[in-house]
């Protein structure tokens, strides 16, 4: 007797503190293991809708005019979209020698661009969102640090470019938070003041209230700050 399967259920999302899904895909740079392959460093693992498509032409300038300054806080930048590789090399190539957008011009994408017609890596990711579009990976970014666990992820609709400079920013703050032990704010910038942990206890918070701690600024028990000059927080995160 043939047994006949129904529709196989859909993979569950990947959370924050979850491990990187492992995967192995063809790139315009090679193969990739991810994330074995990117291990000790930080990585934006990014999807884009489609290739030659206007919003996406402007992110992937964006990112490889930006792909330096990431590389200086130990961050590697991945793509992805649902296109195949010889689309990916094709809209590459035309962005570099055709395409002007804003001051960037003859941009060269050098990271890898995934190729992924089959969506196994955007279904782990949980790219497809089918309210949006059922064919199209949504604009989803993943951090995920060196030890391949994720640490932030935010969607985008199809229609809504995403803001690099606070792409930046995470990876700063969440970088920053690791190292110190602190919470950073609303829109935290190194040189900010940040979050010292809340007290664990009666006595902890009397003390800070006091104002013995003399780095260290409480508006209440439960809301303490310290100031860490930016230089300091910069020589702590950047890449040696």
């Amino acid at each position: 007797m043939t047994t006949v399967e129904g529709p196989q259920p859909a993979a569950p999302m990947p959370r924050i503190g979850d491990p990187a899904p492992e995967f192995t895909a063809v790139t315009t740079q090679g193969e990739i293991n991810f994330p074995a392959d990117y291990a000790g460093s930080w990585v934006i693992l990014f999807s884009h809708p489609a290739d030659f498509t206007p919003v996406c032409t402007s992110e992937f300038m964006t990112f490889a005019s930006m792909q330096d300054q990431f590389a200086a806080y130990n961050t590697k930048l991945v793509g992805l979209s649902v296109d195949g590789l010889y689309s990916h090399i094709a809209w590459l190539r035309t962005i570099k020698d055709k395409i002007t957008f804003r001051d960037m011009k003859n941009v060269e994408v050098t990271f890898p661009l995934i190729e992924d017609i089959t969506m196994e890596v955007a279904g782990k990711y949980g790219m497809i969102m089918p309210g949006e579009d059922s064919t199209k990976a949504v604009r989803a970014v993943f951090v995920i640090d060196p030890e391949g666990v994720i640490r932030t992820i935010i969607y985008y609709p199809l229609s809504l470019g995403r803001n690099f400079d606070e792409l930046l920013r995470v990876v700063k703050a969440l970088q920053a938070a690791d190292h110190f032990g602190v919470a950073t704010p609303a829109d935290w910038r190194p040189g900010d003041r940040v979050i010292v942990p809340t007290a664990g206890s009666c006595g902890v918070a009397a003390e800070r209230m006091s104002g013995t701690e003399s780095d260290v600024q409480c508006e209440d028990w439960f809301f303490c700050t310290k100031e860490i000059p930016a230089d300091e927080v910069e020589n702590a995160i950047k890449a040696k």
